[in-house]
């Protein structure tokens, strides 16, 4: 094949490679995603999304489209609930396939439109029950996994995410920094992780998880690490001037309790939540420098303040 083809016309021949005759339709861009370029694209069998390695990048980290669509593929097998891989292309830029599960993926504290309370509710427990079915997924089955991750070297990646924004933007930071450091959790089995697990990651229809979307940073770490990051969004007061309260979403001891089970309580919940919160604070404040610094222009960024202080606030809180 030329080497001047275009997306439309590689998928194309590898669709119809796989199924002769069928009526592919031509990839229609899909917004407000953050890595690599996404797509939709009509075809005689469905709906499909593609994937695929912006043109003149480098196949790595968020841009890793092979490394995502093997980790959904290895899924496929067990009861996490993941999109079905239809077609993966590794010569470059790589690209793949997956079927476009129907449904919402909306984050009820931050997101619009906004989630019916009760249903927002009901999609929270029963994530904090699937996300178990993710962590007991056996990590010799893992392709490509690399290393695990312990807490130390999350909080030391997040150091340097936050030592990277002005001091001004994160005041209090380096305080809830210096008491993670301080009190470092001895490091559980590593489990797979997918690295930003929330609602807005979670395609459900009505109240039930369907897929599980979002594969950009999946590795092997401590899942309470995981656990800390969800429990973030559980409360809209954690967004002053950025998100929103909604009645009647689980209490963090409650997702922690569906999270466990019938298994023994998990230690040191209030450092993971406070990292959590740490990494939210680092995330907020890195976008807010770059909208500041001219490299992003987004003034929807300067309603963060409010929320980058309360996040260092309550987090440093957990742990004082």
């Amino acid at each position: 094949m030329s080497a001047t083809i275009t997306l439309d016309d590689r998928v194309a021949h590898r669709l119809r490679e796989q199924n002769p005759g069928l009526d592919v339709g031509t990839l229609e861009p899909l917004l407000g995603g953050h890595s690599g370029l996404t797509y939709k694209v009509q075809t005689s069998d469905g709906d499909l999304v593609v994937k695929a390695v912006p043109e003149g990048q480098r196949p790595i980290g968020r841009h890793d489209m092979v490394r995502q669509a093997r980790i959904m593929e290895t899924l496929g097998a067990t009861e996490v609930p993941v999109p079905r891989i239809v077609a993966v292309d590794e010569d470059g830029p790589a690209w793949f396939a997956m079927e476009c599960v129907a449904g919402e993926s909306l984050e009820p504290v931050l997101d619009s439109p906004p989630v019916e309370p009760a249903v927002a509710a009901a999609r929270m427990r029963r994530a904090a029950a699937v996300l178990p079915l993710l962590h007991a997924v056996p990590v010799d089955t893992i392709p490509a996994a690399g290393d695990p991750l312990s807490p130390g070297a999350e909080l030391a990646r997040w150091k340097r995410t936050l030592d990277a924004v002005p001091p001004d933007l994160v005041s209090g930071g380096d305080e809830l920094l210096r008491l993670l450091a301080a009190d470092l959790p001895e490091a559980l089995a590593p489990t797979l992780v997918h690295g930003d697990y929330r609602l807005g990651n979670i395609i459900a229809c009505g109240t039930e998880p369907v897929a599980l979307i979002d594969w950009e940073i999946w590795s092997l770490g401590d899942p309470r690490v995981e656990l800390g990051w969800f429990l973030v969004f559980a409360d809209g007061a954690n967004f002053p001037g950025v998100g929103r309260a909604v009645p009647d979403l689980p209490s963090e001891d409650e997702l922690i309790d569906l999270y466990i089970g019938d298994h023994p309580a998990l230690p040191d919940m209030n450092w993971f939540n406070a990292l959590g919160r740490l990494k939210m604070a680092a995330i907020m404040g890195h976008n807010l420098r770059r909208h500041r610094e001219g490299r992003h222009h987004d003034p929807d960024q300067e309603r963060l303040p409010d929320t980058i202080a309360q996040l260092i606030r309550s987090g440093t809180a957990l742990l004082a």
